[in-house]
């Protein structure tokens, strides 16, 4: 191992070297939201003097542990809330070599609902990517309370305020790690790729990035102003507090996730429904995105301001993993039905159309698949369709063992990291398959044409599988979904 340094507007740092690939992590591109500056826009990282030690991650956001039963979900989200000094607006990033120039840079979002997850995350190892001749940056970003309310004397869209700081820190810096900051694809999954999608939305955003990928994500979760206002009453009775920054500022993250895990977990919840009746949080992201400010002008269902290059897909399985499906295994019909209506006024026509009532599936069965295609299939193609800008759709199709193909099984194989989740899929990924994702993410960051047909009128949509093949979209089109 060797060391490199690199020179940044804040000032110089120190990254280690090895087997032809350079890191520097736990890189602060704003000031810590702490003090006064919680509840508040990101403000400018402070200069350092000398050289700063960039060779581990960083402290990361303020969120809940994983439940035991989750455990295996760590790889996927990273070592949950390490404190630090607070200083956890920070950023990592992998590079062939700093004293190279022009190389294409991805930016990735994590995701974890908008209440969990880093960049230190093991599968968002850039390493492959940065052999492969691509600046790899993943990020942290306020998350949960802390960063997606709507507080009397705060900002809202915090989250998303910090994912765009990032971004400019990558403009006005990368170019020092070998990156072009003309060429820079920003990616995400989940609720990273619903970041994403939304980023497409935000004025506030032109002009930092050429391309995007939007992975199990799309432009509909978010809420209204007013929505987000009724959620931070809630939570302010739960704190017995007024819902304004100030007085929010007297608790500690740690009160705040206390109180969030109370109103995620007990009723009565805040009703969350917007004028269709659809809570586009389905009770399962409590925080999201508000539309009606400076970052997301626009309602939800209107086209992007950002015609930029654009691929987007999701996976054939998601609701396998992650999103209750483990509970629904005892649902009967009518328990199906109740569970879907809380959030969607036509359950029992979707549930019927996926196979409720008939012998060969099971309730369970029908919910989970009405919740794959009602949280991010659908919505997923009619972003894509609203696109003004050249778009690309892919399906993940290929089945793991012991989930089939669920929800975010697909980002090991866009890092090369099958490795480090194994617990989730197994020991035997198709190499083809990984080769044939990462290439693709590479092929697209680089040119903007990932190897298939746009996604006009003939819908054709790339299925990544043990064998990959161009098809028909199988996604239901938007009749009920809407």
């Amino acid at each position: 191992m060797s060391v490199k340094t690199v020179n940044t507007a804040a000032g110089r740092l120190r990254g280690d070297h090895t087997d032809g690939v350079a890191r520097f992590r736990g890189i602060p591109y704003a000031a810590g939201p702490i003090g006064a500056l919680r509840f508040a826009p990101p403000a400018p990282a402070e200069r350092w003097t000398g050289t700063r030690n960039a060779t581990g991650f960083g402290p990361t956001a303020p969120q809940p542990v994983l439940h035991p039963a989750n455990a295996n979900l760590a790889p996927l989200t990273g070592p949950g809330w390490v404190s630090g000094d607070g200083d956890y607006l920070n950023l990592n990033v992998w590079t062939p070599d700093p004293g190279t120039s022009g190389l294409p840079v991805l930016v990735y979002l994590h995701g974890g609902g908008f209440m969990i997850g880093s960049g230190a995350a093991p599968a968002f190892d850039g390493t492959a990517f940065a052999r492969d001749g691509v600046v790899l940056v993943t990020i942290n970003y306020r998350l949960g309370a802390e960063g997606f309310l709507a507080l009397s004397g705060g900002t809202t869209n915090l989250g998303l305020r910090d994912q765009i700081a990032a971004l400019h820190w990558v403009h006005d810096n990368i170019a020092g790690f070998g990156g072009n900051p003309d060429n820079v694809t920003v990616f995400g999954e989940s609720a990273g790729g619903t970041s994403v999608a939304l980023l497409l939305h935000s004025p506030l955003a032109a002009g930092l990035f050429r391309r995007a990928i939007v992975a199990s994500g799309h432009d509909e979760m978010a809420r209204g102003l007013e929505l987000t206002e009724e959620l931070t009453k809630a939570l302010a009775a739960r704190l017995g507090s007024a819902p304004t920054a100030e007085a929010f500022r007297e608790f500690t993250a740690a009160d705040l996730l206390r109180a969030q895990a109370a109103l995620f977990r007990n009723q009565p919840r805040p009703d969350l429904r917007d004028a269709n009746g659809i809570d586009p949080g389905h009770r399962r992201a409590l925080f999201l995105p508000t539309t009606g400010d400076d970052v997301l002008p626009d309602p939800v269902g209107v086209p992007s301001r950002h015609g930029v290059d654009l691929l987007i897909g999701t996976t054939l399985e998601e609701a396998n993993l992650g999103l209750g499906a483990e509970q629904f295994a005892a649902f009967d019909a009518q328990a199906a039905v109740a569970e879907l209506a809380a959030t969607y006024p036509d359950a029992e026509a979707l549930l019927k159309r996926h196979g409720l009532h008939d012998r060969a599936v099971t309730p369970a069965h029908a919910l989970t698949a009405a919740y794959t295609d009602l949280m991010f299939r659908s919505p997923s193609r009619r972003t894509a369709r609203r696109h003004p800008g050249p778009t690309y759709v892919y399906e993940f199709a290929w089945q793991s063992p012991l989930y089939g193909a669920a929800h975010a099984l697909d980002v090991p194989f866009v890092f090369a990291t099958t490795y480090s989740c194994r617990d989730l899929i197994g020991d035997a990924a198709p190499d083809a398959l990984t080769q044939a994702m990462h290439q693709t993410w590479i092929d697209f960051a680089t040119h903007g044409d990932p190897g298939w047909p746009a996604y006009d009128d003939t819908r054709q949509v790339m299925r990544f599988d043990v064998a990959s093949h161009l098809g028909k979209d199988t996604a239901p089109d938007d009749s009920g979904y809407s």
